[in-house]
């Protein structure tokens, strides 16, 4: 542990920085975490009817049920395991390493020759992208400058969309049927697709510096600056520009710890920051539900009730994806010029709202495959960016030292209540027989009271983080430390 205060202007020289190449190449080599868990959770979903063939596994309709729930305790695994190695061992260990994972994993998983085999496999890659979130979110929010930290977040969450939208075309490639390829071969490529840009990502990764801010809260002060540097130059050079000076009334003072006990990390999220800490809660498990209620049971809704061919969904789902990538990209810049209470309290509100609305529509049968349809990718352009806010939210609002440990603890959290969505909504669809619009109209309006619930969270305990520098947000507990060293000395 080292004691000595130590001063330093890393944080205020990365939040000046001009965007640059460096943060493009950061953006691409982070964010295809979400683009591979849209893609593999798309494709998983695709080849249940593959699985169940006897020339293919067999498995029953609960075992391919059981696959996509192994995969989720999976990622609420990784992300806890994964999460706290990050906040002790840095950021770049852990993105590479959950990288390496991943595409170990997710491609083995093309060699599954048995129920056992899948799950296993299914289960480590899902540990792999569990723990990528804490580890990438972590890394993007620390080395973005502030002032576009709102909408990179938005836009890397919401490339989930892009990996579904990718998955959805790789299934009616290899999985339509009269497809061009045995049926036990196209699934088995289907899940060599992921691990393919995986591979063309890990150069990239292999680059990257460490988070400059972790290297100096934990007591590698110099290695910080050579970094930041490094950093600098290469902008100076690609920008062909000479970057001004920070003033010395910018530096921050630390006493920087290498090991962050769990009492601590528990005792800042629930005694320092309650209000924060319920406020990261509701809004990761509120968009959590909703995603995985509807998105889940969004083919039974179209076969059930709209009697669309089981063949055609996909073309429905293409709509439905493309509206929640776009939502996040169009509305990030928002987040940092309105502002954060602003757009996020607004965007789960109107969401929620509306939901509301096309569930009466629905239930009083005013609604076709098409208009239904239209009406989700309009309510969900505009819930993608209050989903995404919610990561970025528990992201910044956090200490640095327990950065990844929070986000991991509240996406597990959402997560493993946001999993009852597709029980919830299955059982109130009922069997195709006789759907229960009934059922289903107030499992829509639970699931907008929920989204409005949140947003009047965020109005009440939201937090003014937009164009802040993160130790602004949240004083780091090294920090804390310095200042009551200080106040001893005194």
């Amino acid at each position: 542990m080292t004691s000595a205060i130590v001063r330093s202007l890393v944080p205020a020289r990365l939040d000046r920085l001009p965007w640059a190449p460096f943060h493009t190449r950061l953006v691409i080599a982070l964010g295809v975490a979400w683009t591979l868990d849209g893609l593999e959770i798309t494709i998983a979903g695709s080849i249940g009817a593959f699985l169940q063939r006897q020339d293919t596994l067999g498995l029953t309709s609960a075992e391919v049920g059981l696959s996509a729930t192994v995969y989720l305790i999976g990622q609420v695994v990784g992300a806890l395991f994964f999460g706290w190695l990050s906040d002790r061992m840095g950021r770049r260990k852990l993105f590479i390493l959950t990288l390496g994972v991943y595409l170990i994993a997710s491609g083995l998983t093309a060699f599954s020759w048995d129920l056992p085999s899948y799950l296993v496999l299914r289960f480590v890659a899902g540990t792999g992208i569990g723990g990528e979130y804490a580890a990438v979110n972590s890394a993007i929010d620390e080395m973005i400058p502030s002032k576009y930290r709102g909408r990179v977040d938005l836009a890397v969450n919401g490339t989930y969309w892009l990996g579904a939208l990718l998955g959805t075309s790789v299934a009616f490639v290899l999985l339509r049927d009269g497809g061009p390829l045995d049926p036990d071969w196209a699934w088995r490529l289907g899940f060599l697709v992921g691990p393919a840009i995986g591979v063309l990502i890990w150069g990239l990764r292999r680059h990257l510096p460490e988070s400059p801010r972790w290297l100096l809260t934990h007591g590698r002060q110099q290695e910080a600056e050579r970094t930041v540097t490094a950093i600098e130059a290469e902008i100076e050079r690609e920008g062909r520009l000479e970057l001004e000076p920070v003033p010395p009334d910018q530096a921050i003072e630390v006493v920087p710890e290498r090991r962050l006990p769990m009492s601590v990390v528990a005792r800042t999220l629930f005694r320092t920051y309650p209000r924060r800490s319920f406020l990261s809660a509701t809004l990761m498990i509120c968009q959590s539900f909703l995603y995985n209620a509807i998105f889940f049971t969004y083919a039974l809704v179209l076969t059930h009730f709209y009697d669309i061919p089981a063949g055609r969904v996909p073309t429905y789902l293409f709509a439905f994806t493309l509206g929640n990538f776009l939502g996040p990209l169009t509305l990030g810049r928002l987040f940092d010029t309105v502002g954060r209470k602003e757009m996020i309290a607004g965007t789960y509100i109107a969401s929620g709202s509306l939901l509301a609305i096309s569930g009466w529509l629905f239930h009083q049968g005013l609604l076709t495959a098409l208009t239904q349809t239209v009406l989700w990718s309009v309510i969900f352009f505009i819930a993608s960016a209050a989903a995404s806010s919610a990561y970025l939210t528990v992201s910044e609002i956090f200490p640095i030292e327990m950065r990844a440990q929070a986000i991991s603890l509240f996406f597990a959290l959402g997560q493993v209540v946001g999993s009852l969505g597709p029980v919830v909504f299955g059982a109130l669809i009922g069997d195709a027989a006789s759907p229960d619009s009934t059922g289903l109209f107030v499992g829509y309006l639970f699931a907008a009271g929920l989204m409005i619930f949140a947003g009047v969270v965020e109005i009440f305990f939201g937090v003014r983080a937009e164009r802040v520098a993160l130790e602004q947000i949240a004083e780091p507990l090294s920090a804390a430390r310095a200042r009551a060293r200080r106040a001893e000395g005194d």
